[in-house]
């Protein structure tokens, strides 16, 4: 099948605005639409810049508004978009070039929720062992592969750059639901900020978008509840 792609290009360099430029592509209908970013930058234009890295959905790397909505371009077929389809960085994030976005905001945020392990306690003498139940608990969290798709579809993350976004906020569900760890009040003082989880307006954005099918919305749902009333 012919493919009419058209990609968002920026380069900042020699650039004043972003411009659309189109592609006419061959494309089976099981191609991915990371398949045809590689057909343009390979065969047509070599200054196309965009990431990607495992190609099968577990890095991350490769999310783009695609068609209007964000997408991994590893995990997207073209059989699902018909022969127009179209390109653009995500959202709310600096455009270094064309599909390329400065993530170091984004991640800025997941550090500050303490992405990790918090327990001072003496270790045991094994492992620090749950129940399958209380690992159940925090198991959404743990799909999460940063690849910012949920964080760049929320409409207050595109006019509040300080709002930690819904990933850091997966994030950090992940551990204050943990019962292993001892460190759910250090990031109760970062997710109840101004900047915190008290910014979400739960317009669903998040969950739509998220790759990996994680209810973003109901974790930022019960981070809330946490902050107000510590029970777990």
């Amino acid at each position: 099948m012919q493919v009419t792609l058209k990609i968002l290009r920026f380069d900042p360099a020699k650039d004043q605005k972003p411009t659309w430029r189109t592609y006419q592509v061959e494309a089976e209908p099981w191609d991915r639409v990371l398949d045809l970013l590689h057909k343009v930058k390979w065969d047509q234009d070599g200054t196309l810049a965009f990431r990607r890295s495992c190609g099968h959905g577990i890095c991350g790397s490769d999310a783009m508004l695609i068609n209007g909505r964000n997408r991994l371009a590893c995990k997207t077929l073209v059989k699902d978009l018909g022969n127009v389809i179209t390109v653009e960085p995500i959202r709310g994030l600096p455009v270094e070039k064309d599909l390329i976005v400065d993530m170091e905001p984004f991640f800025a945020a997941y550090r500050a929720v303490k992405p990790y392990l918090i327990n001072d306690e003496p270790p045991p003498a094994r492992e620090r062992l749950q129940s399958p139940e209380e690992r159940e608990r925090f198991d959404h969290g743990t799909k999460c592969i940063l690849c910012a798709s949920c964080t760049t579809s929320c409409p207050v993350f595109w006019v509040n750059g300080t709002y930690l976004g819904p990933a850091a906020i997966v994030q950090a569900h992940r551990f204050i639901f943990d019962s292993r760890d001892r460190g759910k009040r250090e990031r109760f003082k970062v997710l109840g900020s101004g900047s915190g989880v008290w910014r979400c307006r739960t317009a669903y954005n998040c969950t739509e978008a998220c790759p990996r099918d994680i209810p973003v919305t109901q974790l930022i749902e019960e981070v809330k509840r946490a902050i107000l009333f510590d029970r777990f």
